[in-house]
């Protein structure tokens, strides 16, 4: 049986990111992997303890700050920022919450290249959430990268 998030193109509520408290752990104790059109921040999750193995999916939330433009414009970011994001998240295997902060550039940008920065940054999750792929000398780097 396949692991799925997502039920006729919409999110469960089990994955989402839905209380300010949640968000602001994954801000101040989780890492940063920085895109060209996008700030992600994630956080392992070690309370989980899933009975089945697949039980334990990632949980994602969206924040678009009033900057970016009015509620039309920041809807039109969500949504492409959901679609980019269900595309890619059967790659995303590990017990990790997610916050995607999209840059204005995720308004106009090619929706291909969207979905190509997500897999990128669920690939760099992935890496990170396995234990040799773990460096915990520099929390704000990806594994392999240079000074």
């Amino acid at each position: 049986m396949e692991r799925t998030a997502c039920i006729r193109g919409k999110f469960r509520r089990s994955a989402k990111l839905l209380r300010h408290a949640q968000f602001q752990r994954v801000y101040k104790s989780g890492r940063r992997h920085f895109g060209t059109h996008m700030t992600v921040f994630y956080l392992m999750r070690d309370d989980v303890v899933p009975q089945p193995p697949s039980a334990a999916t990632p949980r994602i939330g969206f924040t678009v700050g009033r900057v970016l433009g009015g509620s039309v414009e920041r809807n039109r970011i969500k949504r492409r920022m959901r679609e980019a994001v269900r595309a890619n998240l059967a790659t995303l295997t590990a017990a990790v919450d997610v916050v995607f902060n999209p840059k204005k550039s995720a308004r106009t940008v090619e929706f291909s290249t969207l979905r190509d920065e997500v897999a990128r940054a669920f690939t760099v999750i992935q890496q990170n959430s396995s234990p040799e792929g773990t460096n915990a000398g520099s929390p704000g780097r990806s594994p392999g990268s240079k000074t």
